[in-house]
């Protein structure tokens, strides 16, 4: 072969070596990068399961048979607890 061969030779087995290294480079970054996303994505989805939970009990608040049966359940615990002094007394 001739110089000139060679030298192109040279130039381009430089040119892919830098291509790979920075790949690779490049490469290891994009993994840490998706560990990052999935960690993200990992605490949006309880975030997002909090808020479901605390719209179903604002819902359950605010629609009438959610208010009738917070206010039954208080009215129940208030007479049991009147029965719990009264029978304490009695003993």
């Amino acid at each position: 072969m001739e110089t000139p061969a060679w030298i192109l030779v040279f130039i381009l087995s430089i040119t892919l070596f830098l291509f790979l290294l920075i790949g690779i480079i490049l490469l290891i970054k994009l993994i840490g990068v998706t560990k990052e996303a999935k960690k993200i994505v990992v605490q949006g989805q309880g975030i997002a399961e909090k808020a479901d939970d605390i719209a179903d009990n604002v819902r359950d608040m605010t629609t009438v048979g959610g208010l009738v049966k917070y206010f039954t359940e208080s009215y129940i615990e208030k007479a049991e607890k009147k029965k719990s002094k009264k029978s304490k007394k009695g003993e």
